[in-house]
C-alpha cells in the first residue's frame, strides 16, 4: 500500500483506517509502559505517510494542510501519542516545503533523507526558558570553530525522541549572541536521548531530553537565524487540535459502545435508550460538529489564501486549537460520565483519553495568548 499511488483523500483515509484497530491495541500496553510506539510509526512510513508532506519534486506529496489534518484526526481515533508524535515531522515539511527558509543544499538534502524514510522535529525547549513560544532565549550554545559549530545544551519535550534521524535545534550564538536553528543528525558524537519523560499524558509519545556534549556539525549546518526569520504564521500547527479531536471522537465511539450494550438489572433496555444519556450523547456531538466545522474551514481557507492573507490567519489558528483542544477536554468528560466509575478502571481506554486530551492545553499556542491576540485585532 502506498499513500503518495493514491488519488483520494478518502481511498487515503481508507487505508489509514485500516491501522486505526492495530493502533488502539498497541496503545493499551505502550501506555501502561511508557513506551513509544515504534510499530505504528513503521507502519505509517511503510505506506509513505511520512512523505506526503514532502515537496513533490523530490517526490512527496505536497498535500494541503485539509488533507493534512484530516489523516491526523484518525490517526489519533487509534492512537494520540502516535499522531502527535508524527504531526510534529509532517508539519516541519510542510513548512519548509511551503517557506523554503533553509539555504537550497541543506533543504535537498534534508527532502532526500526524507524521501528515504527519515524523520525530524524541532526541538527549541528547556527546563529554563519553557515554552519557546514565551520568548526566552536558549542557554543551549553554537561555538564557530574553523569549519564546525560546537553545539553544547539540553532539550526537554523532544517528541519522538527515539525515533528521530534529525533534530533542529535552537542555540544561541556566544560570539554574536543571536538565537539560530541548526541541523544535527542523530548519529553525530555527543548527541544523546535521556529517557526523562515521566509526564501521564501522551506517556507514549517519547517527548525525553536530548542532550548535546560538543556536537560538532559542518558550518552549512545552521539552517536560519532567528532574526532572520520571516515573521510568518505557521498553518500547520492545526495538526494539535487535530489530534485531540481524534481523541474525543474515540471518547465517543467508547461511551456509544458502553451505552448500547450496558443493562443495569433495574431496566429492561441498554442505558442507550434512556433520555439522560441521550442529552449527553447530543452534546457530545454537537461539540463534535462545532470543532469540525471549526478546523476544517479555517484549514480550506488557509489552503485557498494567497500568502499575504494567510499571514493575517494567527488569530483563527490560534481559536481554532484554544475551541477544539477545550471542546475535547469536555467531550472526553462526558463520555466518562456516560460510563460511570468504569472510565476509570485501568482497563477502559477513557482513563488514558482523560489524560492525553489534557496535554493539549499546554501545547502551543497557549490559550492565554491566543485570547491577547483575539483582543488586540479587535
Amino acid at each position: 500500500m502506498d499513500l503518495l499511488a493514491l488519488q483520494t483523500i478518502d481511498e487515503r483515509l481508507d487505508a489509514i483506517r485500516e491501522f486505526i484497530p492495530v493502533f488502539k491495541k498497541r496503545a493499551v500496553k505502550n501506555d501502561q509502559e511508557g513506551r513509544f510506539p515504534f510499530e505504528n510509526i513503521r507502519d505509517l512510513k511503510g505506506i509513505n505517510y511520512t512523505q506526503l508532506t514532502a515537496p513533490k519534486m523530490f517526490g512527496g506529496g505536497e498535500i494541503p494542510l485539509y488533507e493534512f489534518v484530516r489523516y491526523q484526526e484518525e490517526i489519533a481515533i487509534g492512537d494520540g501519542a502516535t499522531a502527535l508524535s508524527i504531526g510534529w515531522h509532517m508539519g516541519l515539511m510542510m513548512n519548509l516545503a511551503k517557506n523554503r527558509p533553509w539555504e537550497e543544499k541543506l533543504f535537498s538534502y534534508i527532502c532526500r533523507k526524507v524521501s528515504e524514510g527519515a524523520l525530524l522535529n524541532v526541538c527549541a525547549t528547556e527546563e529554563q526558558t519553557g515554552s519557546p513560544t514565551r520568548g526566552g532565549k536558549p542557554l543551549t550554545s553554537a561555538v564557530k570553530l574553523g569549519d564546525q559549530w560546537i553545539i553544547n545544551g539540553r532539550k526537554t519535550f523532544s517528541t519522538m525522541a527515539p525515533m528521530l534521524d534529525f533534530f533542529v535545534v535552537s542555540a544561541t550564538i556566544e560570539e554574536t549572541n543571536d538565537v539560530a536553528f541548526f541541523l544535527i543528525p542523530r548519529d553525530s558524537d555527543g548527541v544523546s536521548i535521556k529517557e526523562t519523560w515521566d509526564s501521564v499524558a501522551m506517556r507514549a509519545s517519547g517527548s525525553h531530553d536530548l542532550v548535546l556534549e560538543n556536537v560538532k556539525i559542518p558550518l552549512d549546518y545552521l539552517t536560519e537565524k532567528l532574526s532572520n526569520r520571516k515573521k510568518a504564521v505557521t498553518g500547520y500547527l492545526l495538526h494539535i487540535p487535530a489530534c485531540y479531536l481524534g481523541i474525543a471522537e474515540a471518547a465517543k465511539r467508547e461511551a456509544v459502545l458502553f451505552a448500547k450494550n450496558y443493562t443495569p438489572n433495574s431496566l429492561s433496555h441498554p442505558i442507550f435508550e434512556l433520555p439522560a444519556i441521550q442529552h449527553k450523547l447530543g452534546e457530545i456531538e454537537l461539540k463534535l460538529m462545532q470543532s469540525r466545522h471549526f478546523l476544517y474551514s479555517v484549514a480550506k481557507m488557509w489552503d485557498e489564501s494567497s500568502p499575504e492573507i494567510q499571514n493575517q490567519m494567527g488569530p483563527e489558528l490560534g481559536a481554532v486549537k484554544l475551541a477544539v483542544t477545550n471542546q475535547a477536554v469536555e467531550i472526553v468528560d462526558l463520555a466518562m460520565r456516560i460510563v460511570g466509575a468504569r472510565s476509570l478502571s485501568e482497563k477502559s481506554p477513557l482513563q488514558r483519553y482523560y489524560r492525553d486530551v489534557r496535554a493539549g492545553l499546554h501545547n502551543p499556542p497557549m490559550d492565554d495568548m491566543t485570547l491577547m491576540l483575539l483582543a488586540k485585532r479587535i
